[in-house]
């Protein structure tokens, strides 16, 4: 039997599975609904759907590297609880071992990519919301390379709630790589440097402190070089390389740098659940209703 997107669609409307999973459902009952539907929940699939409006915004951070390639990605769970279980922390690694390995570009292309088991990404992912009882997302990921005289920063902070990938170029000294990648953790930079910084962004921040100075009732004649004077420390906010290095203060990090005769290219900063919104459940009350029940 044919099957066509509109009965993939209808399928995947009623269960919240992926496309392809809802694909090789249909083509293994022959394009039976129900016995699609039932597929899907044997396979714990549909299960996983249910949690699907679920917020996961706890988990981990994670980052693997193998040569000259890296890849830093974030897995998220609903609970902090969750995020410390072995079963979560397993599928973490299995995730970031088929990242590294297939370097696949978008986290749509991922989850349906094989993995060694046979399983695809998104089943994987499944299996273990199946035995966990909790919606798991692969948020997203970033795969960098580096040359063979270069060396990767790796930091995880407080058990992977912080992630810090960095690329630095001219140094194999892995040991300053990590020191510039804890400094990001902990400064939580925008920016390699000034140049990265967008026009529109500078306009809109020289035009915000114009207005603070002008109100507060500076002279005109003097604002102009005030806000330069705030520009730039602006600048030492959002870029890492105008920033006072962490483990000494009294140099930037860009001199840190000239001392190891490196440079840093880039660096990939992950803060588990930054930018998601999250419920603001009473815990307590929570579970004191579930007591009474």
């Amino acid at each position: 039997m044919t099957i066509t997107a509109q009965m993939v669609k209808e399928l995947r409307e009623k269960t919240g599975a992926g496309m392809m999973d809802c694909k090789k459902a249909l083509q293994e009952t022959e394009g039976d609904m129900d016995k699609a539907i039932d597929f899907l929940r044997e396979k714990g699939i549909a299960k996983a759907a249910k949690k699907a409006d679920r917020i996961a915004a706890e988990g981990s951070t994670y980052i693997v590297s193998e040569g000259n390639t890296a890849v830093i990605l974030e897995v998220n769970a609903e609970t902090d609880f969750v995020a410390k279980n072995e079963g979560f922390q397993i599928l973490v690694k299995e995730l970031g071992a088929h990242l590294l390995a297939n370097k696949p570009e978008t986290v749509e292309e991922a989850l349906e990519q094989k993995m060694e088991n046979g399983n695809t990404v998104a089943e994987q992912i499944n299996n273990a919301i199946s035995k966990i009882g909790e919606k798991l997302t692969l948020r997203r990921f970033a795969i960098r390379t580096k040359g063979d005289n270069d060396a990767f920063g790796e930091y995880l902070h407080m058990g992977g709630r912080i992630g810090v990938l960095a690329v630095l170029e001219g140094t194999t000294d892995a040991a300053a790589a990590k020191d510039v990648a804890m400094h990001a953790a902990a400064l939580n930079p925008k920016y390699v440097s000034r140049d990265q910084v967008s026009q529109e962004e500078v306009d809109r921040e020289r035009e915000v402190l114009t207005k603070q100075a002008l109100e507060e009732g500076k002279p005109e004649n003097i604002v102009a070089k005030m806000v330069e004077g705030r520009l730039s420390k602006y600048f030492e906010e959002i870029c890492i390389l105008d920033q006072p290095f962490v483990k000494d203060p009294d140099q930037k990090v860009r001199k840190f740098l000239e001392t190891k005769n490196a440079t840093l290219t880039d660096f990939v900063r992950y803060e588990v659940g930054e930018g998601i919104e999250k419920r603001q459940d009473d815990f307590a009350a929570e579970v004191m209703s579930q007591v009474k029940k």
